[in-house]
């Protein structure tokens, strides 16, 4: 389920714990917290690197 929208998250491949995809429902992005059952959060904003 998609945090954001409660929707059905559906997953068409392998992915791995850390991994981030997207929301078909809302658009947003989720990070993948656990495998089995499946559980997805929020993923944080990207930030700047600033050329570091």
């Amino acid at each position: 389920m998609c945090p954001e929208c409660d929707a059905s998250v559906s997953v068409l491949r392998a992915v791995e714990r850390g991994e981030v995809i997207q929301c078909g429902e809302c658009g947003a992005e989720l990070e993948v917290v656990a495998l089995a059952p499946m559980r997805f959060v929020l993923a944080p904003p990207e930030e700047e690197d600033w050329g570091e």
